[in-house]
């Protein structure tokens, strides 16, 4: 492993220290069927682990936003949105990425980060929580995992790299670096499958109802993206905005979902960032 790699990883484990894993863990019931391919601890750790990993990799492009405070409220909301998420065996962690970029990013096993500049563009709490929400969704859905079939051939997944995690053999780091290149590719170039996307949008909604938050944050957000002719940053990894909206709007009429500006938490929004 090269040190700066070595470095990275080091520095992901001390941000992101005391990760726990619930021994009482089970499987939502919404997705007990022959797709769920989580079957025990080992396997929440292995997801955790390449989580982790990944996130080095994101470091290595965006530094992290020192800012305490503002780090302490996005985690705040977002580990209050994980708790309807439906994957209680792992522990999500929020960042905030030193980039004027607009956008955002999870890796497997509770990792996500959104950049400096997409905070810039948000103008409430409900907002801020449907941008973190849709990434929530990635996570949970494991949109990743399933993109690059991150299983060994018995089917029971990430087996392959049990041995990387207790000290693996050079032709296993190897394999596992492999898997860690295609989730970056799919982050910072290739973008998630449409229908995934689309997926964590309508996740987004009802995470946002559930969570007692304005469902219509996001809509808002990418609206005011669009109307701002501020999409270029998320073009390339995303379906076209005008598609998103389209999408969620028929999500939302389609199920009755109404949007409530009570619940925008605008206030208490500005004071914890500092936006005027």
């Amino acid at each position: 492993m090269g040190l700066k790699r070595f470095i990275l990883i080091s520095l992901i484990l001390f941000l992101f220290a005391n990760i726990t894993y619930s021994s009482d863990f089970r499987r939502r019931a919404s997705q007990a069927s022959e797709e769920e391919i989580y079957k025990t601890e080992d396997d929440i750790k292995a997801e955790v682990i390449f989580g982790r990993s990944l996130s080095a990799r994101i470091l290595g492009r965006y530094p992290l936003y020192k800012d305490k405070d503002i780090t302490e409220y996005i985690n705040l909301i977002g580990k209050g949105l994980a708790q309807y998420a439906g994957r209680p065996e792992i522990e999500f962690h929020f960042g905030i990425l030193d980039t004027d970029t607009i956008n955002a990013f999870s890796a497997p096993g509770g990792y996500i980060f959104i950049t400096k500049g997409c905070l810039k563009e948000i103008e409430d709490e409900a907002e801020l929580a449907g941008v973190l929400a849709h990434e929530i969704a990635h996570i949970v859905e494991r949109h990743i995992v399933k993109e690059i079939n991150l299983r060994a051939p018995d089917e029971s997944p990430l087996t392959g790299f049990a041995s990387l995690i207790a000290g693996a053999t050079g032709t296993a780091e190897a394999v596992f670096t492999t898997f860690v290149d295609k989730a970056y590719e799919i982050l910072f170039e290739r973008g998630y499958k449409i229908e995934d996307e689309f997926s964590s949008d309508r996740f987004s909604v009802s995470l946002l109802k559930l969570s007692g938050y304005d469902p219509y944050g996001l809509i808002r957000f990418l609206k005011r993206l669009n109307e701002k002719g501020k999409v270029k940053e998320i073009k390339g990894t995303h379906p076209g905005i005008v598609e998103r909206i389209q999408g969620l709007k028929r999500f939302m009429e389609e199920n009755q979902i109404s949007g409530d500006d009570k619940k925008t938490r605008k206030e208490r929004f500005y004071e914890k960032t500092g936006k005027k």
